[in-house]
């Protein structure tokens, strides 16, 4: 089964017309999208979008042999000009399933937002699955029978849709995730790559024809990742983009609860509310354990608040005790910690804290710490395969 992108943009597409935001702006030449559209085997058109018989020209392909036009989601704005001696375009009721004369069989798959998504198999078996803008697949029961050799839907934007399709094996390890439905809001360029990249996703042009059930080439998800910066940089929000398209995740939180501080608790309360709701908190300092046992993904936030915590139980605060005991104590709970990355088989992402490039601390115990936390995020980050510097909400890529 052959599958061509026409668009592969938000509905207004993208650059969105008079919007002066910055990804707008530079959305030119291969980063420019027209709304999304699918054509299959030149006989399926999957949302009819304006200039789609051009769109199908630049792309060394005919709409003339189209036998079904289906719409995905309602569409604003004026109506679309139907061209000639295409067929009206229509939707199918969810749950029910239309047999093309090609010998395609297009089942209507139930969102959780208005529109309908579209399982399409060839006469040969190949499987994929479309996904309208701004939703995911609604009542997903029980175990998939196979999963799709191909999922193509709003990424981006509705990462958990990938998660939900995870959780029921149809999307699977060799299933390739194709973003559409790009809009301002996704990062340009490198950045959407290397975000799409983290969830087993990738994006292509617009005019991309792929070969679906063909042996696609995956994008590798690094196993171990360590994104660091400094105090509101954007960097656990970074960090959480990372693992938000998989069904479970284990976010490991080093903070810990402080009695009485309601500015701390405020703080533990957004980053809840920011997490999907699937995923279970540890409120734990023993991040060696975790790593050395298996199970879902680790989010580990933060590496320098687990390195307080190591130094308040070796009290290496004190200068008498740092040099009766305390810093060779430190250096073996970090030899710990450090070894448990380097052998877990689980991925995690580690967050930790840039504190060397500011004033120099005024009490010993403060340099003290500066120093021990830039020693630890040196040991940690040579056994992560992937190294990320977040300034200004950007992601500078280190290692990877």
């Amino acid at each position: 089964m052959e599958l061509t992108l026409l668009g592969t943009g938000a509905p207004d597409g993208l650059p969105r017309p008079s919007c002066p935001c910055a990804t707008c702006a530079t959305a030119r030449g291969p980063w420019a999208r027209a709304a999304t559209a699918l054509l299959i085997d030149d006989a399926l058109l999957l949302d009819l979008t304006p200039g789609a018989v051009f769109a199908a020209a630049r792309a060394g392909h005919s709409l003339g042999a189209v036998r079904q036009v289906l719409l995905t989601h309602p569409h604003d704005g004026p109506a679309v000009e139907l061209p000639p001696a295409l067929p009206p375009a229509g939707r199918v009721p969810d749950g029910q399933v239309l047999t093309l004369i090609s010998g395609h069989r297009v089942r209507a798959v139930p969102m959780d937002a208005p529109g309908t998504g579209y399982e399409v198999s060839s006469p040969d078996g190949e499987r994929l699955l479309y996904l309208p803008p701004g939703a995911a697949p609604a009542g997903l029961d029980g175990r998939a029978e196979r999963p799709y050799d191909l999922v193509v839907g709003d990424v981006v934007g509705r990462p958990d849709a990938v998660a939900r399709l995870r959780a029921v094996g149809a999307v699977g390890p060799a299933t390739e995730v194709i973003a559409v439905h790009l809009d301002h809001d996704a990062p340009p360029g490198a950045a959407l790559d290397r975000r799409l990249a983290a969830a087993g996703a990738r994006a292509v042009p617009d005019g991309t024809t792929l070969v679906v059930g063909e042996y696609p080439v995956v994008p590798d998800v690094p196993r171990r990742v360590l994104v660091t910066g400094g105090a509101r940089s954007g960097k656990s929000v970074e960090a959480e983009r990372r693992l938000e398209t998989f069904p479970e995740v284990v976010y490991v939180a080093t903070g810990g609860r402080r009695e009485g501080d309601p500015e701390w608790a405020a703080r533990v309360g957004l980053h809840r509310e920011r997490r999907p709701g699937a995923w279970r908190t540890e409120e734990t300092c023993e991040v060696a354990e975790l790593l050395g046992a298996d199970g879902p993904p680790l989010l580990v936030d933060c590496l320098s608040l687990w390195l307080t915590d190591a130094m308040d139980r070796v009290d290496a605060w004190e200068d008498v005790r740092w040099r009766e005991g305390g810093e060779k104590a430190l250096r073996a709970r970090v030899a710990e910690l450090v070894a448990a990355v380097r052998g877990t088989r689980r991925q995690v992402v580690l967050v930790t804290n840039e504190v060397g490039a500011g004033v120099v601390p005024a009490t010993v115990a403060g340099r003290r710490f500066r120093d021990e936390l830039g020693r630890l995020n040196a040991a940690v980050a040579a056994e992560c395969e992937e190294v990320l510097l977040v300034v200004a909400g950007q992601a500078v890529v280190l290692r990877g």
